[in-house]
Formats: C-alpha cells, structure tokens, sequence
C-alpha cells in the first residue's frame, strides 16, 4: 500500500486522522485475513507553505518540517495507529526526481519555461482516467492560471525554478525544487515497484493530485498502482475540513478532549468513502456507543486486543456463535470495507452476549463476547476493561463485597458498595465479581 502522507507544515486536523485511520482499518483486517502487507506513507518535507510558514517565523524549512512531522507521529499515535513499514521524505529522493524530470524532458512529455518544468497531459491519453472525466472536459473547467507560458492550464510543475532566498536542488535543467506530484511517483515506485497494489488517499487528492502521479508514470511507460481508493472528508456544516478553508479543528486538541477511541468508531460506523460530520453530538454518540463496549470488556473480563501489535484470525479458533459472527463481519469487510455493517452486526453481539449472560450461560456468552473483543481490535479498537489503578484498601473492600454476596449477605454487600462509591469507584457487578472504575 501506498498512503499520500502530510505535507508538514501545521497541527494536522480531523480531515487528516479520519483518513489516516480508514487505511490504518484496512492495513490491520488485510493483516488479520492473513496478508503480507507492506506500508509505506511518505513526509512532504518541502513546499510552498513550508518555505512560507519559515519566513514568516523567521525559521527555517528544515525546523518548521521537523516540527511538525513529531506533531503529526504523537497524533498518530494518540489514535493507535500503526507505524508505516516505511516512512520516505521528499527531501530524500531529490536525485531520483530529477532523474525522472530530465528523462521526461529527453522523451518530449515535459518542457520548460521561464519558472520551471511542466508537464504536457496532452501526452497521455487517458488523462482524466481517475477524475472519470475526459481531458476535453477537464480543460473546459479548468481554471486559468496566470502563467500563459504553460501549453494548458491542466499542465503542472515536475520543477520550480528557485527565487531568491528560496531552498533549492541541483539540476541540469536549472537549479531548484521538485514539484508536489513528482515526489509520489518516485517514493513509491522506488520502494514498492511497478505494478504495486494499492494507492491510497483522501478524496480530495483523487485529482489532480493523484491523476498527475499516475500520467507520469503512464508516460514514462511504467507499470503504476493496481488498485486506487479514497476516503471521504470530514464535513463542518456542510463544507468539507481543510486548511485552506480555516474550518478545521486540530486533532491534537480533540485527542486532548476525547478518547481517541471514539474518533476510531465513529470513523468504522461511517463507509470510508462517504463524508461524515464531526460535532459534539456525533463524538459524544460515539463515545456512549464505547461505553458500551467497555462495559462487556468489563463484565467478561476479557482481554483487550488492537495497539501496537496485529492479531491474526488464524491465532484463534472460531466455532459456534463466534464462527458465525467472524464470518459474518469478514463478509462485509471483504467486499469493499463495509464497517458500517461489520459493526453493527458486532453490537448485535454484544446484546446477544449480554442477553445470554442474564441467563445464566456464562461461558456461552463469554466465548462470544471474546469474539467480539477480537474482532474489534481486528479493527484497531481495543476494548478496556479498567485502565484505573485501585489502592489497597478498595481492593480489600472489593474482596470484602465479592464475599458478602457469595453468602447471600445483600445488606452487607450493598453497604461495601456505598463505600465504594463514596471513594469515587463506580462500582458494576459482573460474571467475575466486583468492578471498579473511575467515572
């Protein structure tokens, strides 16, 4: 897999952990079907915005990228995702940038004018292939740049030309810096090859972004991604999150706030190719919907699964209910990652497991509930059953209560449990006994 990463300029925003998480779900149930997945993400580590975001705080690139790429990892890991197998900056494959421009000037599909090196779409006949429009219709609605120099506006830089000040590269052509839409073609074909099997990205980098990487590699003969899909933004009253817009929430500062859980299963209850709207109301149904899931963890004691680490669904051994549950949730993810579906039949579970347990057929219902916990963290979700450190004296009344009720002593046992609670515990009874936990 190929992931477009950030370009490292600014905190990133909801925009970027909802795709982010969408392929962090789909790396982590290819893995648990039992694929080999290599992952590679890439930096923008140089850029318009970069180099003016430096000028402006009287910085440098190289600060102001580094200080943003750490921001992007601690968000990243706040919401569990994991690393990328391979992790390619921009400034590190500047050589083989201008390897390709200069073959591409050698073979007549770029040409240079007076600010760099563009390159001519009229070359490729299928451009506008990922866009589902064809170049006729592309250039009809194209907006008219200043630059009357290029042969149409669709046409884009492989080579920006350095101004005074600006950070800038060797090249045969004229010293300078890459263009945004080379960098890609060149990471990714450099670590994965020709014929890779799946590039991914938000929807908005479908095109031209993407439509750009591909044509070059097209014109140059190359073999390019197999497979392409992109995920749906995040909406705010109707317009979708960007930077540019100014409309965005920084997710550094929801993680702050918000159990980066919550965000992950809001993010699995949307297709990942629809938009989806983040408000408190939706985070809170998010988080409520969560709560439910901790609660089973907690009553079935069961272990949590997800992090830093893949599970494999040839690990466990799947027979009644919970066969049926993995096939059923397999299904849906298998064709097209439908998470909506998966997890709603894995919510139908747990009022099934919980249902079974009031019954009475604890290890009938455990066995389930124990599928659902590794289903989900399948998925990246790892469901807690406490993550609160209990001090010797609740622990003796928690023992104290377990006991009261194994004698059938319910005064006794309701007086523990108002101590308890006076302590600050919530206190929930379970197939295992006593359980505590902060509010």
């Amino acid at each position: 897999m190929y992931v477009c990463g950030p370009t490292v300029y600014d905190l990133p925003h909801l925009g970027h952990g909802r795709y982010t998480l969408v392929w962090d779900i789909a790396r982590r149930w290819f893995s648990f079907q039992g694929l080999e997945v290599r992952y590679v993400s890439n930096i923008t580590d140089i850029d318009d915005n970069i180099i003016n975001r430096a000028l402006r705080e009287n910085s440098t690139e190289e600060s102001v990228a580094a200080q943003f790429e750490q921001q992007w990892w601690d968000a990243m890991d706040l919401l569990g995702e994991m690393r990328p197998t391979d992790v390619p900056h921009a400034t590190s494959y500047v050589d083989e940038m201008v390897e390709l421009i200069a073959a591409m000037l050698d073979k007549g599909v770029a040409y240079r004018i007076s600010d760099g090196i563009y390159f001519d779409v009229s070359t490729v006949s299928d451009y506008g292939l990922l866009a589902g429009q064809p170049l006729s219709s592309l250039r009809a609605g194209a907006r008219i740049e200043a630059n009357d120099e290029k042969r149409s506006p669709l046409d884009f830089a492989l080579w920006k030309f350095a101004k005074p000040g600006e950070p800038r590269w060797q090249a045969p052509f004229g010293d300078g810096r890459p263009g945004w839409h080379t960098e890609c073609v060149v990471m990714s074909l450099g670590l994965l090859g020709d014929g890779f099997d799946l590039h991914v990205g938000g929807f908005d980098l479908k095109f031209p972004h993407h439509e750009n990487e591909r044509a070059q590699a097209v014109a140059m003969g190359h073999d390019f991604a197999r497979h392409w899909s992109h995920s749906g933004w995040v909406m705010v009253g109707g317009e979708k999150m960007s930077k540019s817009l100014g409309n965005f929430t920084s997710l550094t500062d929801m993680l702050s706030r918000v159990d980066a859980r919550a965000y992950r299963l809001l993010v699995l209850r949307s297709h990942y190719r629809s938009p989806i709207e983040v408000t408190p109301d939706t985070i809170g149904d998010a988080q409520r919907a969560l709560e439910r899931l901790d609660a089973l963890a907690r009553r079935f004691d069961v272990p949590s699964l997800g992090g830093a680490t893949f599970v494999r669904a040839s690990e466990y051994d799947w027979e009644g209910e919970a066969k049926d549950l993995y096939e059923g949730v397999a299904a849906y993810l298998d064709e097209d990652l439908n998470t909506p579906l998966a997890v709603a039949q894995l919510f139908d579970a747990v009022s099934a497991a919980n249902a079974t347990a009031d019954r009475g057929e604890i290890e009938h219902s455990r066995a389930l509930a124990q599928a659902v916990t590794i289903l989900f963290g399948a998925l990246g979700l790892a469901l807690r059953a406490s993550n609160d450190h209990v001090d010797g004296e609740s622990e003796e009344l928690v023992l104290a209560r377990d006991q009261a009720r194994a004698t059938k002593n319910w005064a006794e046992a309701d007086r523990l449990r108002d101590e308890l609670e006076q302590r600050g515990w919530v206190v929930e009874d379970s197939v295992t006994g006593t359980l505590i936990r902060r509010p």
